[in-house]
């Protein structure tokens, strides 16, 4: 049977469950088509057919290497398709200049950010992008000079991106540390609004100082930061509302900061703490308010199996970055994808049965890395 001879509501199904690079090339076809492929009702679909037919796919954000001189060393993205060996090399957006990735996506969308350069959010599966203007911790670094930049920490602070639910509205969110600028603040937010191609503050801010050794993490309408407290917390800011509050005492209050992240597995909002020779991941229950532990991995083996440095020969082990669980047709419990942050050289997957690791990709440099669903979404 030809396609122009079925129902255009049977021709939507099975559109919905093809390739995104198929469907581009598929709104050529008819101006049907093109309408229908281009609807966001279509998007939406689309992209749920994708979460549910396998596991996400691994872009991988260069990261300026140890002998940079220049911008001109910058590599190309990469994605990784989990389950075979292919990597595909994708042009870049980021026009020679190292940015650092927010650690989540929204509907296949990335958002990646410089210090002193403008923000940018791109569908690395159709190539849109947009870029954002330059915030107000922006200009006031830029005008302080170089000199006073150099002087900050590295991590000095960290963009989170998420959705708001109930508008379907994109958001871009800058929490940080008010004592560095010399505000009284504990801490001072921006957010940016895409249809006024602008950012605004959030008043009042979080009253707790962030750790930046942590990403924030966006997981089911809000974004989530680790607090610089005596006792470590999570505090939540709801996208909708605008507003912040702390989510629960942690079990993992007394690690130092460069021993816990946050993470998202299966949209459940999840700590990597380590405690060596261990590393706990602890998944929050939104029901009754507590964390349960979802997985403990031993170290040493992991490190040594992978020439990963232990505490032997580093003076900081970081906590290890979970990325995703896979979807294994016969496993009771999920494998986790997790990051080598140490050396940045390796994806490693691990299986709770067998209690083994195998690394899923090896590179040089793999740099910053994030999973993302290929969508047809741009802003």
């Amino acid at each position: 049977m030809r396609m122009e001879s079925l129902p255009h509501d049977v021709v939507e199904l099975i559109l919905e469950r093809l390739p995104v690079k198929s469907l581009l090339r598929f709104k050529a076809v008819s101006k049907e088509w093109r309408s229908t492929i281009e609807s966001s009702f279509f998007q939406e679909r689309q992209l749920v057919q994708r979460k549910q037919s396998g596991d996400p796919d691994v872009l991988m954000v260069p990261k300026t290497p140890f002998h940079a001189v220049g911008p001109d060393l910058m590599e190309p993205l990469i994605t990784l398709v989990l389950g075979s060996s292919a990597s595909v090399k994708i042009p870049s957006p980021l026009e020679k200049t190292h940015y650092l990735v927010c650690k989540n996506t929204c509907d296949g969308l990335v958002c990646v950010y410089q210090t002193c350069e403008p923000c940018l959010v791109f569908n690395p599966t159709t190539r849109w992008h947009r870029t954002l203007p330059l915030y107000e911790l922006q200009k006031y670094v830029i005008g302080l000079g170089k000199e006073w930049y150099f002087k900050l920490s590295p991590s000095f602070f960290n963009l989170g991106f998420g959705k708001d639910k109930l508008t379907g509205t994109y958001k871009p969110v800058c929490l940080y540390n008010s004592k560095e600028i010399g505000r009284q603040n504990a801490t001072t937010c921006e957010v940016f609004d895409f249809c006024t191609n602008s950012w605004r503050y959030v008043t009042p801010a979080a009253p707790y100082r962030i750790n930046n050794h942590s990403n924030p993490v966006y997981v089911d309408g809000s974004l989530h930061w680790l607090t610089e407290c005596k006792e470590t917390n999570v505090l939540s800011f709801d996208l909708h509302k605008e507003s912040f509050q702390v989510v629960s005492k942690a079990p993992f209050a007394d690690l130092l900061p460069y021993e816990m992240v946050l993470c998202n597995l299966d949209e459940r909002l999840c700590v990597s703490a380590l405690k060596w020779p261990e590393q706990v991941i602890w998944s929050f229950s939104s029901g009754n308010k507590s964390w349960e532990q979802m997985y403990s991995l031993d170290l040493d083996y992991t490190y040594r199996c992978h020439d990963i440095p232990t505490r032997l020969f580093a003076p900081h082990i970081y906590a290890l970055m979970p990325l995703a669980l896979l979807h294994g047709e016969k496993e009771k419990k999920k494998k986790l994808l997790f990051y080598d942050d140490v050396l940045s050289r390796k994806l490693v997957i691990y299986d709770p049965e067998t209690k083994s690791c195998d690394a899923a990709y090896s590179a040089e440099v793999i740099g910053y890395t994030v999973c993302y669903f290929q969508s047809l979404f741009s802003i």
